[in-house]
């Protein structure tokens, strides 16, 4: 249903939030959140994984901690705290696997270029 000019009102004397003006008393609604069970937060290491998976991606397994990041995501998000703790946990040990072994890579990249240099000379 589409309104035209004629049926907007264009200044109401009262907004609904504002509340309702009885014998010279304010009413005043309000509003309860009710959150669910505090939940323990679980880190997921997804900015950690997304940067292994574009600068560090050694073997693929950048792609593969992405995942177990973003499933660990996944799962806070559904409440499955234990799930969620178990991926997390998954995704920080390939993490760390990536990080040791690309800089085992760069060390021996280095130490190899400089006995090449050193032999030739």
């Amino acid at each position: 249903m589409e309104y035209g000019a004629s049926q907007l009102i264009s200044n109401p004397s009262t907004y609904p939030y504002q509340g309702l003006k009885e014998d010279g008393q304010q009413q005043v609604q309000s509003t309860v959140i009710t959150l669910g069970p505090n939940v323990t937060q679980v880190r997921d290491h997804l900015p950690w994984s997304i940067f292994n998976f574009f600068y560090l991606n050694f073997c693929c397994l950048g792609f593969v901690a992405l995942v177990f990041s973003i499933k660990s995501r996944d799962r806070k998000v559904v409440g499955d705290v234990e799930g969620a703790q178990h991926y997390a946990s998954t995704a920080r040990a390939l993490n760390i696997a990536i990080a040791v072994l690309a800089s085992l890579a760069v060390v021996i990249s280095i130490v190899a270029t400089v006995i090449i240099v050193l032999s030739v000379q």
